[in-house]
């Protein structure tokens, strides 16, 4: 089999091991005589994943008392309706701040069910930076600050995750969830889609606040309650048990990685090599975040033309280096090294980086 590095933006790589060990258990998940595909969600080997896979995440974030791990479906898209229609009540507010594609969504989903406020934008900037600290305007009694922790999109990222005195955080944090330590403790809700970090598209991690759990109103139907599926251990319906259990492997193998300290070390280094060739590069290649903003999972850069773009895409393909061409609001290259992505897949592509320069530039 040919040997590629796969930079897509998600569905992303998975660790081999973990898919080495999903091979192997594929017909025959632990001499039980069936996959985990065949397994009743009620069976007593499949609950224990499902165990397993909630501990971990707590393990690994260090999840404080008082909060509820879920494995839920319908991906961040439909968290952005689900944690309004659960917490924005009539005549409420709630602040958003504006970094990009997904938090626009996030932002009028929330219009459907109550009154949010933008309480900061760069979108007329096209979205290449973060707003700082002091350009933030929240409204007096918010019922909670809603920010995406990484835009995949335009390859940005907040460095250090923002609090805001006692106002309680709501964070889509999709395509950077388990890259790097997280203080748990601010946030009433956090969730994220699997597929980027730590699992295959279709499972959506959800970690709230158990305080928040009664707030739903009554009306609300049961599949878009939290309480519902806290009550029954994310077994409320069937879930996508398959997924569940190739993530239950990903959060284990991060665990073996030393944790989420060592891996945002090891997603620092990584992602510098690729930006040390964007800014050696005299202009020929010209990242779309500022640099201050700069993403270690989503690394967007553009060419002197849309001609060398599509060049550098066919040339990366040929040598192996699959899922680099830019969404098309931004345009030009985009490179995802998420965490099971290698140094050596990053050094790699430097490496072409340096090479198309020197025959291109």
């Amino acid at each position: 089999m040919a040997h590629i590095y796969n930079f897509n933006p998600g569905p992303a790589m998975l660790p081999r091991p973990v898919l080495e060990e999903v091979q192997r258990d594929l017909l025959d998940y632990k001499g039980r005589g069936l996959s985990v595909m065949e397994m009743s969600h009620r069976s007593r080997e499949y609950m224990a994943i499902n165990a397993e896979a909630a501990a971990l995440v707590k393990e690994l974030l260090g999840v404080p008392e008082g909060y509820h791990v879920l494995f839920l479906q319908g991906g961040a898209s439909t968290q952005f309706a689900m944690a309004p229609l659960n917490f924005l009540p009539p005549g409420a507010t709630a602040d958003y701040i504006i970094t990009g594609a997904w938090s626009e969504k996030a932002f009028e989903e929330a219009g459907k069910v109550g009154k949010p406020h933008v309480a900061a934008t760069t979108k007329s900037e096209n979205y290449r930076r973060i707003p700082s600290l002091g350009e933030i305007n929240l409204s007096p009694d918010p019922v909670y600050v809603h920010f995406t922790s990484n835009n995949t999109i335009f390859g940005t990222q907040w460095g250090a995750l923002p609090t805001f005195g006692d106002r309680t955080l709501v964070a889509d944090m999709s395509s950077d969830f388990m890259s790097r330590p997280v203080d748990v403790a601010p946030y009433g809700l956090i969730y994220a889609g699997a597929q980027k970090n730590i699992g295959p598209a279709g499972v959506t991690i959800v970690i709230i606040r158990d305080e928040w759990l009664g707030k739903a109103p009554p009306t609300l139907p049961a599949m878009l309650r939290y309480d519902i599926h806290a009550k029954n251990d994310s077994l409320y319906n069937t879930p996508n048990t398959f997924g569940i259990y190739v993530t239950s492997l990903v959060l284990r193998w991060l665990r073996d990685q030393g944790g989420l300290e060592a891996v945002a070390r090891r997603n620092e280094e990584k992602a510098q090599v690729i930006y040390d060739a964007i800014d050696a590069s005299d202009g020929f290649y010209r990242g779309h975040a500022e640099p201050r903003s700069r993403s270690l999972m989503n690394i967007t850069y553009r060419l002197p033309s849309e001609e060398l773009e599509k060049a550098f895409v066919r040339e990366a393909a040929e040598q192996g280096f699959i899922g680099l061409a830019g969404h098309r609001s931004v345009g030009g290259i985009r490179a995802s090294t998420y965490n099971a992505m290698t140094h050596e897949g990053c050094q790699a592509l430097a490496e072409f980086m340096q090479e198309f320069l020197r025959t291109h530039g």
